[in-house]
C-alpha cells in the first residue's frame, strides 16, 4: 500500500485555513469536513465506517505499535471523523463499533507482570486501549497476546494459532473491557474535565481505583486492560 507513516501538509488537498501557522489537527479536521483529505486517508476512513469490528494486528515494538500503524492512527483517526471535544470516550464518534489489539511480543509473559522487569502489561496497554481506541469511542475487547512466539517450538506456536482461531469464533459475544464512564467527570473546560466530587467521594471506600489510568492513588484494578469485567460486577460501567 505504501501507506505513509508521517502526518504532513500533503494530507490536505487545497489551501490551508491558516498558512501562517500549520496546525495539523485543525487543518485535517477542516479538510475532513470539506472532503479535502488525501485519497489514502479517505479510503481508510471508509473502511472504518463500513466495519463493525476492527482488529489491530501487529508485533509489539518498543512497548507500542510499529511506526506505520502509529501513522495510520495519526492520519486516519482525524478530529471530526473519530472524535471531537463533544464526542469522546464512551460518547465517541465510533462508539457503535468494537476494536481490539492482537499482537506478538519478543518477551516472555513473566517479563510483563507487575513484578517483571518490563512492568505491568496493563500499564503498557493503557495508552493504546484507552488513549486511542476508547478515546475514539470504540468498545475495546480484551487483547489477544501471543507471548514470545519467536522463542517457542512449533507445537506451541500452533497451539497459539488454534487458540486464536477458537476465540475468533465467539468474539462477537465477548464483553468489552471496563473504563471509567465519562459521566463521572465534569466535561467542561471550566471544570477541567476532572472527576466529579460526588464520584470521588463514592470511590473513597473502594479498594481499587476506577481503572488502570484512574487509579486515584489506590491499587490498580486487577488485569483491567487484559480481562473483561465479570457481568455481576457493577461498580463501574462497560465502555
Amino acid at each position: 500500500m505504501n501507506f505513509r507513516a508521517s502526518t504532513t501538509r500533503e494530507d490536505i488537498i487545497g489551501d490551508l485555513k491558516n498558512p501562517e501557522l500549520f496546525q495539523y489537527g485543525e487543518e485535517s479536521m477542516a479538510a475532513w469536513k470539506e472532503g479535502r483529505l488525501s485519497d489514502d486517508i479517505v479510503a481508510e476512513q471508509r473502511k472504518v465506517e463500513e466495519a463493525e469490528f476492527v482488529i489491530f494486528q501487529f508485533p509489539l515494538y518498543w512497548f507500542s505499535v510499529p511506526a506505520i500503524m502509529k501513522g495510520w492512527m495519526d492520519r486516519v483517526l482525524t478530529q471530526g471523523f473519530a472524535f471531537s471535544l463533544q464526542k469522546l470516550y464512551d460518547k465517541g464518534a465510533l462508539k457503535d463499533k468494537k476494536a481490539m489489539l492482537s499482537f506478538t511480543t519478543g518477551a516472555m509473559q513473566t517479563m510483563f507482570r507487575p513484578d517483571g522487569i518490563n512492568g505491568d502489561i496493563n500499564v503498557t496497554l493503557w495508552p493504546l486501549q484507552n488513549g486511542v481506541l476508547h478515546f475514539c469511542g470504540f468498545q475495546v475487547l480484551a487483547p489477544q497476546i501471543f507471548w514470545g512466539p519467536a522463542h517457542c517450538p512449533p507445537t506451541v506456536r500452533a497451539a497459539m494459532l488454534q487458540g486464536w482461531q477458537t476465540r475468533l469464533q465467539g468474539l462477537v459475544a465477548e464483553k468489552p473491557l471496563t473504563f471509567a464512564p465519562s459521566d463521572l467527570f465534569d466535561l467542561t473546560v471550566k471544570g477541567g474535565f476532572m472527576l466529579l466530587p460526588e464520584a470521588r467521594a463514592e470511590q473513597e471506600s473502594q479498594p481499587y481505583g476506577l481503572s488502570t489510568g484512574h487509579h486515584l492513588g489506590k491499587l490498580l484494578p486487577p488485569d483491567n486492560q487484559i480481562k473483561a469485567q465479570p457481568a455481576d460486577d457493577k461498580e463501574t460501567e462497560n465502555s
